[in-house]
């Protein structure tokens, strides 16, 4: 996973809206009164958000899983001028990062966890590496959108550089969706396009699984909302938000 997909992931997410996510962590920072600005990115990929922080005066560390993802992000932001380390780790078995004052898992990042298991020892993981009273602030997929938005439907991208398909199928637990995506990736050299496959299998859970292992882990939930909006979920909502501070 996350291969050659790091190099064509920025194309892909270019209508992504990064600034929305920095416009969460700055309004749950001043909310809470939190005074340092030390943040753990978990789930960094490519490294855009990181950046963005950085920009904003945040002391920033970003971690993921892919290798790929963590050089293009290490080169993006050697060419912004931005001091940002990154280490390549996974989320459910953080360790020796230090202690921050906000830690985030963005993007849907956490739903790419296959197992109840896995995003309860994240959440562990999560609280160790908090300063006390820091934020733990992430968003996952809603099981709306898990079975009502992605399920059986393709979507394609056509550019002159980078094209795919993307086909969604249910997997074999329920909230989980299959991503299988065919691109098509031009070579400046030959004009050719030459194609790869990935496989991306995303799961997600009820509010209330989410919050029973938040609780169990030691976070106090200060807020659930939906869609980058102040709303509590509802219905069709299709990422949900959760603020939790470390409770000592």
């Amino acid at each position: 996973m996350y291969g050659r997909f790091a190099y064509v992931y920025d194309i892909l997410m270019s209508d992504v809206p990064y600034n929305k996510w920095l416009q969460f962590v700055e309004r749950e920072k001043q909310a809470n009164q939190v005074k340092g600005k030390q943040i753990l990115e978990i789930a960094c990929g490519t490294g855009t958000l990181s950046v963005l922080l950085a920009q904003n005066g945040y002391e920033v560390t970003g971690v993921d899983l892919s290798s790929d993802m963590l050089m293009v992000a290490h080169e993006k932001a050697k060419g912004m001028n931005e001091n940002i380390t990154f280490y390549e780790q996974d989320m459910s078995k953080l360790e020796g990062l230090g202690q921050y004052d906000i830690v985030t898992i963005f993007c849907d990042s956490l739903n790419y966890l296959q197992s109840p298991e896995q995003v309860i020892s994240t959440f562990d993981r999560v609280r160790a590496h908090l300063n006390p009273n820091g934020l733990f602030l992430f968003d996952i997929h809603s099981p709306y959108k898990i079975e009502k938005v992605f399920m059986d439907q393709t979507f394609s991208y056509v550019d002159e550089e980078v094209s795919y398909i993307w086909d969604c199928y249910s997997g074999k637990t329920p909230y989980t969706v299959e991503h299988d995506l065919t691109f098509f990736l031009k070579d400046d050299d030959t004009s050719q396009y030459e194609r790869f496959d990935e496989v991306h299998m995303q799961r997600t859970y009820l509010v209330e699984d989410y919050t029973k292992w938040l609780k169990e882990a030691g976070f106090k939930i200060l807020s659930i909302t939906a869609d980058f909006t102040k709303d509590t979920p509802k219905e069709k909502s299709e990422r949900i938000f959760f603020v939790c501070q470390k409770e000592m």
